[in-house]
C-alpha cells in the first residue's frame, strides 16, 4: 500500500501544528519519522488515522483520497494503528481484545489469530487476563497483536518502544523486521538506533515542517540523532 501526504496543515485554535507536510511511503517500505517531542509527529499520525481532520492537504492510499474518511473506514481499507499509550481495552481480557479486532475485519476464523500470537507467546499464556493486569511491555505486545490480526497493508506505529524493557523492544523489532517488504510501515520513534535499524528512509519533523527523505545510505552522514535530542 502506497501512502502519500500532500500539503498537510493542522491548526489547534490559532496555533499551527503542521505546515505543508509532504510525505511519501512506497509500498513495502518502512519510513521513520524523527523529531523532538512537540514537533508534530503524532499529529501527522492522527490526521492519517482520521482522529483529527486536517486544516488543509490531502492523504492518499494507493491513489485514493481518504482525507475525509471516518477512522473505521480507514481501518477497513487496510491501515493498522498502534497508538502512543497503547489504548488497549483494559477491562477486557487479552482474548477479547484480540478477538474484537480480528472479528471486525473477518479474520477470527481463518488462522490469523494463531499466526499473530506465534510472535507474542506471552499473550497466549495470559489469554484470560484483563488488559489492565498486564505489564507495560505485555500491553504493547497486545496492542501490536490487535493491529496485526486485522491483516493491515499499512502499519502505523507511534513510539512503539516507549517505556518498555529491552527484551520486549527486541521482540517488537523482530516482528517489524519480518513484516518489512510485505506491508508498508510508518514508524514514529524517539529511539533512533531502533528506528534507523529498521527503516528504508527517514523524514525529520521540526516545528511542524518535514524534511526531504533521507535514504538509508545517508543515515550516518546526516547525523539524524540530532533531530531527537534536546
Amino acid at each position: 500500500m502506497r501512502l502519500e501526504i500532500k500539503g498537510l496543515d493542522q491548526h489547534y485554535g490559532s496555533a499551527q501544528a503542521l505546515r505543508g507536510i509532504e510525505l511519501t511511503v512506497e509500498s513495502g517500505e518502512c519510513v521513520a519519522l524523527l523529531g523532538r517531542n512537540g514537533a508534530g509527529k503524532t499529529t501527522i499520525l492522527k490526521c492519517l488515522m482520521g482522529l483529527l481532520q486536517p486544516s488543509a492537504g490531502t492523504i492518499l492510499l494507493d491513489g485514493t483520497d481518504i482525507t475525509r474518511w471516518p477512522n473505521f473506514k480507514r481501518s477497513r481499507a487496510g491501515i493498522g494503528y498502534v497508538p502512543q499509550g497503547r489504548e488497549i481495552f483494559r477491562e477486557l481480557t487479552v482474548r477479547e481484545n484480540v478477538l474484537a479486532a480480528a472479528r471486525a475485519h473477518g479474520h477470527d476464523q481463518d488462522g490469523t489469530i494463531e499466526e499473530v500470537l506465534a510472535s507474542f507467546p506471552i499473550l497466549t499464556e495470559f489469554w484470560k487476563r484483563t488488559g489492565g493486569q498486564l505489564s507495560g511491555g505485555q500491553q504493547q505486545q497486545l496492542a501490536f497483536a490487535r493491529a496485526l490480526v486485522t491483516r493491515p497493508r499499512l502499519l502505523v506505529l507511534d513510539e512503539p518502544t516507549e517505556g518498555i524493557q529491552p527484551s520486549i523492544v527486541k521482540v517488537i523489532g523482530d516482528v517489524i523486521a519480518r513484516l518489512r517488504g510485505d506491508i508498508t510501515v510508518l514508524l514514529v520513534e524517539q529511539y533512533v538506533d531502533f528506528a534507523l535499524g529498521l527503516a528504508d528512509a527517514a523524514v525529520t519533523i521540526e516545528r511542524g515542517r518535514a524534511s526531504a527523505r533521507v535514504p538509508k545510505s545517508d543515515f550516518a552522514a546526516k547525523d539524524l540523532s540530532r533531530f531527537v535530542t534536546v
